[in-house]
């Protein structure tokens, strides 16, 4: 009987190994989805048509309308700053400024960039199996170590800081006018481009990994060559099986406006909504190409209008913070006011996300960190610590639930870079420190202190007009409250034994140039039709 038992146990052994060698290797492995972050510059909250009221809508969002019937849009959602560098810091490692050492724009003389001791999202997807990629804005250093194939890319096309920071042959649309990058009239308008904020020493470049391939590049191509490079890497990345991050930092909103003639344009409608449509049409075009895959995209900004461009800025919608507007200046961009934070969203991920969602759950762009780690089943360091959550319940489930508390930096119109001048809760919303960027007619708030804080109860204040009475329970109650969140806030990171410091030094030979020999760094030959790969 024994003997009988024992041959059958060998024969079932020997069958196991059988089915187990012929079954496919895949089998058994857990299949990671796929990643595609779209990051728009300077686009307003009020830019997206599903954001404003039905009877006014412009129809220059219908994709993203569609990704937002098709999925989730969310409501109170809030760029990390209300500049480039810092935003996308934040974004990059899941931690504010104060933590990940970038409080303001890095420029074009920069020597460094995001700190070396700090970790990317795509570093961790890079090393846990995924081909990662990114395409547009970097803005976090061009220089060796800082670059984006040394941030947890495997590739990058983009240009590496934003798209005024130098010269163009044919320049897009801007306030002030930039003038072309002409060698013959460089040295006589050498003054006039100082004085109006225009670049005029370095050519825009285009950078391919580790190389320039055009500069100065050509604005007027620039977004038929993002999404032919996006749809290639969709394509090769289904073609291989392997799970991907696709980062897109678009140029769009940010000045100076390059629109190419489409169907979509047309004479009645401005720069900016032509501008607006195009962006849309490239994210309809990314939509397309990954509606049957599993596979989320997620639409942000990183921070609100810029409103010294006047018609080439956008729209806050409702988010006008009317309390600065009365004492001048403008309340978007660089400052904490609403419009200067409160960024259109929507994501959308076909079977995993119900549709036609909306989500007033308080978010931030650093939530994006945690949230994909944790869709894409990676964990993060535990050396350090994190400002952003993991959102998948609102993303996968419908939940309401955000951030307790939510601190908006200073970023260049009040105070010291990077310090917590405003504090989120719930429906409250207190500032220590008021101020105002440049507005479109010139004027600018001077900086102010509040002790107590300004409270306003957004949830019935919208614009931010009337702040509340200080006399008053609940704004007692309040302002404990965020008092409280802030210290503990501020607690946290002076005890942060992994806090980063940024290197913000300059050197003229810092600036990416693939020809010093020639006037605005012009490396591509006259004549050629083609394009000259030159290593940084």
């Amino acid at each position: 009987m024994a003997e009988i038992f024992s041959a059958v146990f060998l024969s079932s052994v020997l069958l196991c190994a059988l089915v187990i060698r012929l079954l496919p290797s895949n089998i058994g492995s857990v299949t990671k989805p796929n990643f595609i972050i779209i990051l728009a510059d300077d686009i307003g909250w009020g830019d997206l048509d599903a954001n404003s009221n039905p009877e006014v809508r412009k129809n220059n969002t219908p994709f993203l309308n569609l990704m937002a019937q098709q999925g989730l849009r969310f409501t109170d959602f809030h760029s990390p700053a209300s500049t480039c560098s810092p935003s996308r810091a934040a974004i990059l490692t899941g931690r504010y400024g104060l933590r990940n050492g970038v409080t303001h724009n890095f420029g074009v003389k920069s020597v460094a960039g995001l700190p070396l001791s700090e970790v990317t999202f795509p570093q961790l997807l890079q090393a846990a199996g995924y081909h990662t990629a990114m395409i547009g804005k970097w803005h976090l250093g061009h220089n060796g170590p800082y670059r984006p194939t040394n941030r947890g890319f495997d590739y990058y096309l983009g240009v590496p800081y934003s798209n005024d920071m130098g010269c163009t042959d044919t320049p897009g649309y801007d306030l002030p006018q930039c003038p072309p990058c002409d060698s013959r009239s460089l040295h006589a308008n050498r003054l006039r481009r100082k004085r109006e904020g225009c670049y005029s020493s370095v050519g825009l470049p285009l950078i391919e990994n580790n190389s320039i391939v055009e500069q100065p590049l050509d604005l007027w191509t620039l977004t038929e060559t993002y999404k032919t490079t996006a749809l290639r890497i969709i394509d090769n990345a289904r073609e291989k099986g392997q799970p991907y991050l696709l980062y897109i930092a678009l140029a769009h909103m940010h000045v100076p406006l390059a629109p190419s003639p489409s169907p979509l344009s047309n004479s009645r409608h401005s720069i900016y909504a032509t501008s607006l449509q195009e962006m849309d049409s490239l994210v309809g075009a990314l939509k397309s190409a990954v509606q049957d895959s599993d596979t989320l995209l997620w639409f942000t900004g990183d921070n609100g209008p810029w409103e010294q461009k006047c018609q080439y800025a956008g729209s806050v919608g409702p988010f006008k913070g009317q309390w600065q507007i009365k004492r001048g200046g403008g309340s978007a961009k660089r400052t904490t006011w609403e419009g200067g934070h409160r960024v259109p969203t929507v994501a959308y991920w076909p079977g995993r996300i119900p549709q036609n969602i909306t989500s007033s759950a308080l978010l931030s762009g650093m939530d994006i960190f945690s949230t994909v780690l944790s869709l894409a089943g990676v964990a993060p360091p535990t050396d350090r610590r994190y400002d952003g959550i993991d959102a998948t319940g609102v993303l996968l489930n419908g939940g309401q639930t955000g951030h307790e508390f939510l601190f908006h930096p200073n970023s260049g119109a009040a105070g010291q870079y990077g310090d917590l001048q405003t504090v989120r809760n719930r429906k409250h919303k207190a500032f220590y420190i008021t101020g105002a960027a440049e507005a479109c007619d010139g004027s600018r708030g001077s900086e102010q202190h509040h002790d107590p804080p300004l409270i306003f109860n957004l949830e019935a204040d919208e614009v931010e007009d009337s702040p509340m009475d200080p006399g008053t329970a609940e704004y007692q109650e309040a302002a404990d409250r965020m008092a409280r969140g802030r210290e503990e806030l501020l607690w946290d990171i002076a005890t942060d034994q992994s806090v980063s410091t940024a290197d913000y030094s300059t050197e003229g030979s810092a600036a990416p140039c693939c020809d010093p020999t020639r006037p605005v760094c012009r490396c591509h030959a006259a004549g050629s039709s083609g394009l000259h790969n030159i290593d940084l």
